[in-house]
């Protein structure tokens, strides 16, 4: 089993990256990964947001991909990002079921 690079990116002003970190930790546990391996990033200028091509917070990457591709449409840089839950809602949060889902397949690679 190979350890894949997980990377979190956030920033201070969006309300949830504390929760989305603690549900990425969960998610790496469930899937037999170590959660202190996550690589936790804050993007605070809009300089570094460039520069990480930051699409809002928060931002998991899984082996240098976002692991939910961003809308093209949406506003990146130093903002709270929206995901689209499996059921088709918004939220500031991704679908545990889809970050369960990628953990696991980066796990298996």
């Amino acid at each position: 089993m190979r350890s894949p690079q997980i990377q979190f990116l956030w920033w201070k002003e969006c309300p949830s990256w504390e929760r989305a970190l603690a549900t990425l930790r969960e998610e790496m546990e469930v899937a037999g990964l170590d959660p202190a391996s996550i690589e936790v990033t804050e993007i605070d200028t809009e300089e570094d947001a460039d520069r990480a091509e930051f699409p809002g917070s928060p931002t998991i990457r899984i082996d240098g991909s976002d692991f939910q591709p961003p809308d093209p449409e949406a506003a990146g840089g130093l903002t709270c990002r929206v995901y689209r839950r499996r059921d088709g809602r918004v939220s500031p949060l991704p679908d545990p079921e889809d970050l369960r889902e990628a953990l696991a397949k980066a796990r298996d690679r």
